[in-house]
């Protein structure tokens, strides 16, 4: 992209370096961007799940049950863990799913206190679709960047997100 091309960020760092001279800004820059893409891409998402009936908390947890490959059943702590909500949440969730016919609870064959949830037919069905239309809808934001930059913007966004010892 060229250098004379600006946004809304640059206006925003411009303004703040001129109000204060004595901050280094410069991490707004990247981040700034990195918050505004957040925000397009969840409008995205919504809208490519929204096209099968589902909200985004819907698709991640069906997403978590398909991943997870055949039988595509996981227990609620691990759907807790690959979800990154708290068990309250992922009971309501489940129960929510399970009246839509998305998934259904079986007892767990090693634990008979435990619970596994299924994906169900209809689940796998919908969520294969709705990843259809989300890598579509992912692939055109993507597009105005070549292979090589995105490669390395893959690189460097996993250096941001690495533990840092």
């Amino acid at each position: 992209m060229p250098e004379s091309v600006r946004d809304e960020v640059d206006e925003l760092v411009a303004a703040w370096r001129r109000e204060r001279p004595d901050l280094d800004v410069a991490p707004m820059e990247m981040l700034s961007r990195i918050s505004r893409l957040a925000q397009r891409l969840d409008r995205v998402r919504s809208a490519a799940f929204a096209t099968h009936g589902l909200e985004s908390w819907e698709f991640d947890v069906l997403a978590a049950l398909r991943r997870s490959g055949p039988p595509y059943r996981l227990s609620a702590g691990q759907l807790v863990r690959e979800t990154r909500v708290t068990s309250g949440t992922m009971t309501n969730r489940v129960d929510r799913l399970e009246g839509r016919g998305l998934v259904a609870r079986e007892d767990h064959p090693e634990d008979r206190r435990g619970v596994l949830v299924r994906l169900t037919e209809a689940g796998a069905l919908v969520v294969d679709a709705a990843l259809t239309d989300l890598l579509d809808a992912e692939r055109r934001m993507v597009e105005p960047v070549d292979r090589a930059d995105r490669d390395q913007l893959v690189a460097n966004l996993r250096s941001l997100l690495s533990p840092r010892p």
